[in-house]
């Protein structure tokens, strides 16, 4: 058993491994022994998994997520397989736990009365000084630069 949360634990029957090689460290051996792990873990088909978590699991991992719903994970870090095995299933554990955990609703807040004044001062400000930085038109100007070329 792996556990996700208190409340929340998977088989690890249902977590399949495949090795591979590895692009990572591992000298001459690199071309010789498949050190990578690649687990894949069927979010779709698990029984382990309630459905409001497996709800929030797709819509947060949904982009990790293949078309069959597996979630896959890589892990290359180390030069042991072992090493490697257990550090996809460390991955797995932490990616399912923030799926798993319920978002806090959010409180919706007014501005204080202070800082709506401090806000229309400083627009008020702000206008202010757009307006000494434009041209002033005499009427005369402005009657002459219409009708004559």
């Amino acid at each position: 058993m792996i556990k996700i949360s208190p409340t929340l634990s998977i088989k690890a029957s249902e977590l399949k491994f495949s090795f591979i090689r590895s692009p990572g460290p591992g000298g001459q051996n690199v071309n010789k022994v498949a050190t990578a792990v690649l687990l894949r873990f069927d979010v779709l088909q698990t029984p382990s998994l309630p459905e409001d978590v497996r709800f929030r699991i797709l819509t947060v991992l949904g982009n990790k997520l293949t078309t069959e719903g597996e979630l896959l994970i890589k892990a290359s870090r180390f030069r042991t397989q072992e090493r490697n095995k257990q550090d996809a299933i460390n991955r797995l554990q932490q990616l399912l736990y923030k799926a798993a955990t319920i978002p806090k609703k959010r409180k919706k807040t007014k501005p204080t009365q202070a800082s709506t004044e401090r806000r229309l001062m400083q627009k008020k400000l702000q206008g202010k000084t757009k307006s000494l930085r434009r041209r002033k038109l005499s009427m005369e100007n402005s009657y002459l630069t219409i009708f004559l070329p």
